[in-house]
């Protein structure tokens, strides 16, 4: 499953119910910062199961989603189809089918690091504006700054496939490369998720590094999962605390 394609195609709808959103902040940042309006048309670049899609036509925005894994893609129709303002697009971030100068903002939330990125870079290039913004969003769980966090971290460490080789803050040093030679700006906001048992599960599950129902892992690492839980919860609760990066800058007019 290393291929991104087809690595989420059975963690859909769990990726879809138990994946965090993203702070409402994001969307003021961009609004003051990049000058985001409702008439702005936003590329949303393996937008998933819509989750930052929705913010962006929340916000009265046209949203263009660009998703190349059938299973992802199908879940944000199903989500979205009330919304007039959202198209849905099999495509990837190196090909995207949309039109040259067509698009204000290009965005990416939890996807920049599955991307060829020279290819995406062109790309992005081509459909923005010569005035448009790149938005590149993470989640960033906090790693240690509890003892159930730590204990969730050491849990994927063991049983995760290829956790260490696909994990996203491998790739946030490139991302000054990807604008290079224009600049770009970062802001940090807080962000958490609240489970019960079931809901940490299907969180758990969401994650492509995460061993399937067949895997000989997948049974002694829900059980030590529970164990972790149990260690842990507060009436019947615990917490994962996120750092939710917010990269946006400019791409050069020709790469």
């Amino acid at each position: 499953m290393s291929d991104p394609l087809s690595r989420f195609s059975n963690r859909s709808d769990n990726y879809a119910k138990f994946r965090p959103g993203y702070p409402a902040r994001v969307i003021e940042i961009l609004k003051h910062d990049c000058g985001l309006n409702e008439t702005g048309v936003v590329t949303d670049v393996g937008s998933g199961t819509g989750i930052l899609s929705e913010m962006f036509l929340q916000n009265g925005n046209s949203v263009f989603g660009i998703e190349p894994n059938a299973a992802m893609r199908q879940v944000a129709e199903r989500l979205l189809r009330r919304y007039e303002k959202f198209r849905s697009i099999n495509a990837a971030a190196e090909a995207t089918t949309l039109e040259t100068e067509s698009v204000d903002f290009v965005t990416a939330a939890q996807a920049f690091h599955w991307f060829d990125r020279a290819r995406a870079k062109r790309e992005f290039t081509r459909i923005l504006k010569s005035a448009g913004w790149v938005v590149l969003i993470w989640n960033e769980r906090r790693l240690d700054s509890t003892v159930f966090l730590r204990a969730y971290e050491d849990l994927l460490l063991r049983y995760g496939t290829d956790y260490e080789k696909v994990r996203h803050e491998k790739v946030t040093g490139e991302i000054a490369e990807f604008f290079s030679p224009e600049s770009f700006e970062l802001q940090t906001l807080e962000n958490a998720q609240h489970f019960d048992f079931e809901s940490l599960k299907g969180r758990l599950l969401s994650s492509s590094y995460a061993p399937d129902q067949d895997h000989p892992k997948f049974a002694p690492m829900l059980e030590e999962l529970k164990g972790i839980f149990d260690a842990n919860q507060h009436d019947g609760i615990v917490s994962f605390e996120y750092e939710t990066k917010v990269y946006y800058g400019h791409l050069p007019h020709s790469v």
